[in-house]
């Protein structure tokens, strides 16, 4: 949420086995790498305004998440194994120059 309109922010992670048990976790677990690497994909992130929730799904895409972001017309942005912070944040920057200007002709 950005204050005037919502941001769905997606990071392609790569799940892998956890080199330990994990006995004392009460709730479900999974272990990944996200894309693509932990530095990037995190200062993407918090470029990008992420919250501390998650979700992670085995079943979705990127591309059904952009059709779905696409019919409810809230904005995406991806992080995956393609990300460069100083062009991503350049498509920040456009998205938001974007918003803005699609709301001055719609209003």
């Amino acid at each position: 949420d950005l204050g005037n309109r919502h941001r769905f922010l997606v990071n392609e992670v790569e799940c892998v086995a956890p080199e330990h048990a994990l006995p004392l976790l009460p709730v479900a677990r999974v272990l990944w790498k996200p894309l693509p690497d932990l530095k990037t994909a995190t200062a993407a992130w918090i470029y990008a305004g992420g919250a501390h929730h998650t979700v992670l799904s085995y079943a979705l895409t990127s591309e059904h998440l952009e059709d779905f972001a696409e019919m409810a017309r809230i904005e995406l942005s991806v992080i995956d194994d393609e990300t460069r912070l100083r062009s991503y944040k350049t498509e920040l920057r456009q998205a938001d120059l974007y918003f803005h200007l699609a709301q001055g002709i719609q209003g």
